[in-house]
This record gives C-alpha cells, sequence and structure tokens, in this order.
C-alpha cells in the first residue's frame, strides 16, 4: 500500500504557525516505476525524487543513508518498499524536521519534535547528524531564522557540531555549497546568529577566517563603545538587515571591516588604513567562496570607501566627485545607494548608537543627484564651441560647483 506523508519544513512551520512557503513528501510502500505509472516525473538524480504530476510539488521515496565517504555526498541510499516512514525520519538532520502528516491530518512525531518546537530546542535525531557537515551550516541557518522565537541549540548537538570542525568535516565541503547555505542565511531575520553560530562551534575559523581574525581585535572606545571589532561586525550586519532586505547590503556590511585584523598591532586600537589593507581580504574571500560578481564588487566598494562616507560633511567637492568615480556611482547609481546603506549600518552597528541619525548619508546622495544634473547638452547650449575633452572638464566644473552650492547650503 503506497503512503503518502506531508514531512520537513511544512510540518515544521504550520505546528509554529508560520507561513509555509515549499511542501515536500516522502511516499512510503512504492517503487520508482508505480509513481511513474501514476503519472509522476521522475527528476532525481541521487536518489529516487518525483514531481507531482498536477501540483508539481517533490515526492521523495522513504530511504535510509548510510556514510560510505567524506563530505556532504559521501552518502550510499537504499529506497526499496520496505523503508518505513521512521526510517526516512531518523536519517534527518533535526527533532523539528522529523514531523510528518498523513493525508488525514495525523501528525507522526516519533522523535518527540513537537516537544522540541514547545521548548523551542534545535536537537539533532540521531548520531548520524554528525555524518554531513553541510548541517552545521543548517543549524546556524536555523538559529538565524528562528532566534527571534527565542530557539536555541540543544548542547548534545552543538558538542556534536564542535567534534565535526575538530573531525575535518567540513574541510570537505566544497564552495558552492558553503556559499548556498550562506547566501540563504543572509537572508533570515538575524543573520549575524548565523555567524555567531559558527564561531561558537569553530567553524567560521575554517569557513571564513578572515571574519573570524576580527575576534578579539581592539578599537578606540570613544568611537567604538563595543571596543571589540568581532561586536561591531556583527552589530553592524544587524543594523544592515533591518534597513535592507538585499542580500549583498549585508554581505558587505560583515565584510566592510576585515582590514582591523591586518593593522599593525603595535598602533591597535588604531587602524589606519584598514580600508585599503582589507580589500586582499575581501578579494580573498569572495575567490574562495565563489561570491557573485556583484556581492563582491560591492563589498570591496565599502570595504575601502565606509570611511569617506562617514567624512561626508568634511569632504572637498573634488573628493567626492572622485569618491563617484570611483565607485562608479553615475552609472551605478543603485549600488551606490546600496553603498550608503552599508555606511549607514557602520555607523549604528555600536553599542548604545543603534538608532544614531546619519545625515551623511542623505548628504551624499544630495550631492549625487546634484551632480547627475549635469548634462552635456545644458553645457553646449551654453557654450557651443567646446569640443572633445573641454566638454568633459566643463561638465566637471560644472558638478563641483553644483556640489559646492549645497555645500553652503549646509
Amino acid at each position: 500500500m503506497i503512503t503518502f506523508y506531508l514531512v520537513g519544513g511544512a510540518v515544521r512551520d504550520t505546528l509554529l504557525n508560520l507561513p509555509v512557503k515549499d511542501k515536500d513528501w516522502v511516499v512510503v510502500g512504492a517503487t520508482p516505476q508505480k509513481l511513474i505509472d501514476q503519472g509522476f516525473k521522475p527528476i532525481g538524480k541521487d536518489f529516487p525524487v518525483f514531481l507531482h504530476p498536477k501540483t508539481k510539488e517533490e515526492y521523495a521515496l522513504a530511504r535510509t543513508e548510510r556514510k560510505s565517504g567524506h563530505g556532504y555526498t559521501g552518502f550510499s541510499f537504499y529506497a526499496k518498499e520496505d523503508v518505513t516512514l521512521e526510517q526516512d525520519l531518523l536519517r534527518r538532520d533535526l527533532t523539528i524536521n522529523a514531523i510528518a502528516q498523513s493525508n488525514n491530518g495525523d501528525i507522526v512525531d516519533p522523535y518527540n519534535g513537537r516537544q522540541d518546537l514547545k521548548n523551542k530546542l534545535l536537537r539533532h535525531v540521531s548520531a548520524a547528524f554528525k555524518e554531513d557537515p553541510v548541517r552545521v551550516l543548517r543549524i546556524a541557518r536555523f538559529s538565524a531564522r528562528y532566534h527571534h522565537l527565542g530557539f536555541s541549540i540543544a548542547p548534545s548537538t552543538l558538542l556534536l557540531m564542535k567534534d565535526m570542525v575538530n573531525n575535518g568535516e567540513l574541510n570537505h565541503l566544497v564552495a558552492e555549497r558553503v556559499w548556498q547555505e550562506m547566501h540563504s542565511a543572509l537572508g533570515e531575520k538575524n543573520p549575524n546568529i548565523f555567524f555567531s553560530v559558527l564561531r561558537q562551534c569553530g567553524a567560521l575559523r575554517i569557513l571564513l577566517p578572515e571574519v573570524n581574525a576580527l575576534f578579539g581585535v581592539p578599537q578606540p572606545k570613544a568611537h567604538h563603545p563595543e571596543i571589540d571589532t568581532r561586536v561591531h561586525t556583527l552589530l553592524t550586519l544587524k543594523a544592515a538587515s533591518k534597513i535592507s532586505q538585499s542580500k549583498a547590503v549585508r554581505f558587505a556590511a560583515l565584510l566592510h571591516d576585515l582590514g582591523k585584523a591586518l593593522t599593525p598591532k603595535e598602533t591597535w586600537p588604531a587602524h589606519h588604513g584598514h580600508e585599503q589593507l582589507g580589500i586582499a581580504a575581501v578579494n580573498t574571500l569572495c575567490e574562495r567562496l565563489k561570491a557573485p560578481n556583484d556581492f563582491t564588487q560591492l563589498a570591496r566598494i565599502v570595504c575601502e570607501y565606509h570611511t569617506h562616507c562617514h567624512r561626508a560633511f568634511e569632504l572637498k567637492p573634488k573628493t567626492i566627485l572622485k569618491l563617484f568615480k570611483n565607485t562608479d556611482a553615475f552609472r551605478r547609481p543603485e549600488r551606490f545607494h546600496q553603498f550608503l546603506l552599508c555606511a549607514t549600518a557602520c555607523a549604528r552597528g555600536r553599542t548604545g548608537l543603534e538608532n544614531t541619525p546619519y545625515p551623511q548619508a542623505n548628504m551624499l546622495a544630495t550631492y549625487l543627484q546634484a551632480s547627475q544634473t549635469i548634462q552635456a547638452k545644458n553645457i553646449l547650449k551654453n557654450q557651443p564651441e567646446l569640443k572633445g575633452p573641454k566638454i568633459g572638464e566643463a561638465i566637471y566644473r560644472a558638478q563641483l560647483n553644483a556640489i559646492e552650492k549645497i555645500k553652503q547650503l549646509k
């Protein structure tokens, strides 16, 4: 007899009274041919997964797993008709993800996931948890997702995560898989918690050593009451998540101060030149993770120029125009506004200053808008004799004048 069960996130989020995004199903007592005969379309490469002929939702044959190598791909699968629902649920990562619901609405919960939902606990189902290194990233991501609800990681699960790190399992993760989980985590309600958990279990030094290096690096108390650059970095990411849904903005906020770990220790807590020093670290991190170009470019710009934004009221018109040129603000104004969001998050990523006004961002936005109104056609209308480079020079002078007028008004 073939039986269908709704499983995983759809059941979990329904029990949490949260919106359900996707539905996944497990099929017990079936073979691939039996599902194909019912109109299901096979799509699984590693194990039998099918698309429902009408809903297009994914249905997977109940299966068991056995570790056969390193990393998250080192598994062999068994997916015959005799695999039970309980056996399939046993292979899952967390008890809250190992709850099933039958077609008539009955809940099947062999590993006490509902109790862990009540206790707001992220707890592994079995010791097999440690066989898949991706699960370290998934637990960190779930921590970021449900932090606002009060969820925490079970001590026994955190211990397993530390063991996985110490045993070198994370060294077998490919860049694409790490980026996939990190990218998802950046979209969660509290992405800063993702990186805090990675630090807590030791994974941050393996996956993001450049960020890990910031922990314990002091900053001047006068400007940074939180002192530790680690605290500032995570507060900046938290601030960015409050003012922007853009994952690129949040990523750049995380990396904006990487250079502070690279300044001479004898000069600490000062970090002169950290902006330039951080560029190489940003490039190295992004290349290793194979981050998309738009993420990398924004992170690099924010790293190099965020302190320019902090000094917006002090900058001379020539320096402001140079900033616009170096950040390609005229051709990419939307990215420049992302840059301003990151600088705002940096200013608010300080203990006790989380809601501080940041007029510098509006000031630079105003300068850019005024500069953009200067058009070649208007210049030539008044000075038709201009040719070649002279046109560019005239535009530049007009932009300087426009910025200067605004500065005088302020």
